[in-house]
């Protein structure tokens, strides 16, 4: 007789908050211990998952692939559009032609060569080493997000990996899905065309619903601030979404319509960042922790050493490659080129992407799943802690460039004007600069200064200092101008306009 499914009921719930609520604990703790150590927080997460599941204290016994796929697919959504809204399109824009090749020509190369290592190296059949060259082609947002935005790099390399990593998930899944299906990939140039016009419908509807949440929310002024992040989180998830559902890359899509997103100058953006920042972190919890539930170490013995082996294909052999060869017309030096090679993270995405062939049944694919999961664990384990090293060594860094200012924006709908919030950083060259010598266009004034917790209204001598906040009402007409303006001294100090920075306003 079949055992019977309890019903859940509020006790059950008060359990599961209670659980819950504690492993979000552990983890907060746990992110600050990593980063004293230099320990990848996605290895403590993974471990935290691990110690509830059956090999572990817990006890909790999951095997529900299903289940995993689908959970990990929505927190990469979440993932991908919050590293959509953190990235500034000016550091991207010129790295787009490198990421792009890097997304589809990196990816094959790197396909190619990963899976002919597990077929001749590991003994694997070819059907399985095609589909771990795929899964472990795909450099992990989350990963690069929350390590590169740490490091000072050139602007340059942190675009490249940065639209890279939102990039290649798309032609990954659609290689994976293909190598785990039932028959086999007949025609190579079917899939290279299935490739393109996925990605082709996915940039399109990302593209497209960007741009108009970004008008609407420019454009209607929404009673509560509070709005303003719920409504960007679901015109991103909305652009995933419309474009799975229109056979596209909805990956690509969230991406390119939280870019655009974060981009627009949208009103309370410090705190709708925050929101997003703060979902990105539930989700990349949550979604390590099903991971490590999933996994049973017991198992991980016989497939450690193939593990090892693909790895050191993966990582010596075939990213460099791809990222040569990829780069070629871009003329990138090679100091560059040695941390791309070394910088292509990889995270939560290829372990999730492993249960594709699981959820299929795909032969051996328990073993794919294994030796991916060890894969991620080892090689993201040296290579996490050791960029900073290597930037360090191939004398890689910013530099002393100016900080850029933090600006939120109210709307203040029946005065037809905005009223700016500006934050003045260390390292903004703001500072020193008098209230007269901003030069603001007409119709925008400084209101108010806030200094070590004492507000006064400034004069036209005032002299401005780091760490002080701004008060700057504006009307809708010179709103965009008076920002230009303010980024502008921000990055050239009082003479941005004799240094060709800050052209809107008048006078300067």
């Amino acid at each position: 007789m079949a055992r019977r499914e309890r019903p859940l009921t509020v006790h059950h719930l008060n359990q599961l908050l209670l659980v819950c609520s504690l492993v979000l604990l552990v983890a907060v703790a746990a992110v600050r211990i990593s980063s004293r150590s230099g320990l990848p927080s996605l290895l403590v997460y993974l471990g935290i998952g691990i110690a509830m599941g059956q090999d572990g204290v817990g006890g909790i016994h999951f095997d529900n692939a299903v289940l995993t796929q689908i959970f990990g697919y929505a927190a990469l959504v979440v993932i991908l559009a919050e590293g959509g809204l953190g990235t500034k399109w000016k550091e991207v824009r010129p790295a787009l032609p490198a990421a792009s090749s890097l997304a589809l020509i990196g990816v094959a190369v790197s396909v190619g060569v990963t899976a002919a290592g597990a077929h001749y190296l590991s003994g694997l059949p070819w059907r399985q080493s095609l589909i771990i060259g795929a899964v472990v082609s795909s450099t992990d947002a989350a990963a690069v997000f929350s390590v590169l935005r740490k490091l000072p790099l050139p602007t340059r390399v942190t675009g490249v990996l940065e639209a890279e990593s939102g990039f290649n998930d798309a032609p990954v899944v659609i290689l994976v899905v293909a190598f785990s299906s039932a028959g086999p990939v007949e025609h190579w140039y079917t899939l290279l065309l299935e490739i393109c016009a996925e990605l082709a419908v996915g940039a399109a509807i990302g593209l497209a619903v960007g741009w108009l949440g970004s008008w609407g929310l420019r454009h209607v002024a929404l009673p509560a601030s509070g709005l303003y992040p719920i409504a960007v989180m679901a015109i991103a998830v909305m652009a995933y979404a419309g474009g799975a559902l229109a056979h596209g890359s909805g990956f690509l899509a969230v991406y390119l319509a939280s870019m655009i997103l974060g981009n627009a100058k949208l009103p309370h953006w410090p705190a709708t960042r925050g929101f997003a920042e703060g979902l990105g972190w539930i989700a990349q919890i949550g979604m390590f922790v099903l991971l490590g539930l999933l996994v049973t170490p017991h198992e991980l013995g016989d497939d450690v050493l193939p593990a090892l082996v693909i790895g050191l294909v993966l990582t010596m052999v075939a990213r460099p490659l791809s990222v040569v060869l990829s780069l070629l017309p871009f003329r990138v030096p090679w100091q560059e080129q040695t941390l791309l090679s070394w910088a292509g993270l990889r995270g939560a995405v290829p372990i999730i992407l492993a249960t594709i062939p699981m959820v299929n049944g795909v032969d051996g694919s328990r073993r794919i799943f294994n030796i991916v999961f060890v894969l991620v664990v080892v090689y993201t384990l040296v290579q996490g802690p050791t960029l900073p090293w290597l930037a360090r060594t191939l004398h890689l860094g910013k530099g002393t460039e100016a900080a850029d200012l933090g600006i939120e924006s109210a709307p203040l709908e029946r005065l037809r004007g905005h009223l700016l919030s500006v934050a003045i950083p260390e390292g903004s060259r703001m500072h020193g600069v008098e209230v007269s010598e901003l030069r603001l266009p007409p119709g925008a004034a400084v209101t108010l200064v806030v200094r070590d917790g004492t507000s006064f209204v400034p004069l036209p001598t005032t002299v401005l200092r780091r760490g002080d906040e701004l008060l700057v009402v504006a009307t809708d007409e010179v709103r965009d101008a008076a920002e230009k303006r303010l980024r502008a001294v921000g990055q050239g100090g009082k003479l941005a306009g004799w240094l060709g920075l800050g052209n809107g306003s008048a006078g300067s």
